[in-house]
């Protein structure tokens, strides 16, 4: 696991991945370096063999699977391209919105009302440190 988590009430981006996984192994530095050009947000690489309680219930199918939450609310949750552009453009989404926006948008549809509890990272993680 890399990283702590900034701001309770801030942006996390976790990546669940596994060391085998050579998309993963590929895509770590990318995602590490994605730090500097957002300093707010908090980082987490997570393998899941290695922490299966921080995944959870998640139902992984894919590497990698990325969870974005802002404060308790799960933005996003699901495999995503080991494209960093893609996952920046996402995550410059998220930060233009406003808090309540972020809560409207988690739970805008079953699927992501699904997410929430769920997909809480962030609450994990910080039963773990």
């Amino acid at each position: 696991m890399t990283n702590e988590l900034k701001d309770a009430q801030g942006f996390l981006v976790a990546c669940l991945c596994a060391q085998w996984c050579g998309s993963c192994r590929d895509y770590r530095p990318a995602f590490e370096a994605m730090g500097a050009r957002f300093p707010a947000v908090s980082l987490a690489w997570v393998d899941v063999e290695d922490e299966p309680e921080v995944a959870g219930d998640i139902d992984i199918d894919n590497f990698p699977t990325l969870v974005i939450q802002r404060g308790a609310d799960v933005l996003f949750c699901g495999p995503m391209l080991p494209h960093i552009a893609q996952l920046e453009r996402l995550l410059q989404t998220f930060l233009a919105q406003t808090p309540a926006e972020s809560h409207i948008h988690a739970l805008s549809s079953p699927e992501r009302a699904a997410w929430q509890g769920i997909a809480d990272i962030r609450s994990r993680l910080m039963l773990l440190s």
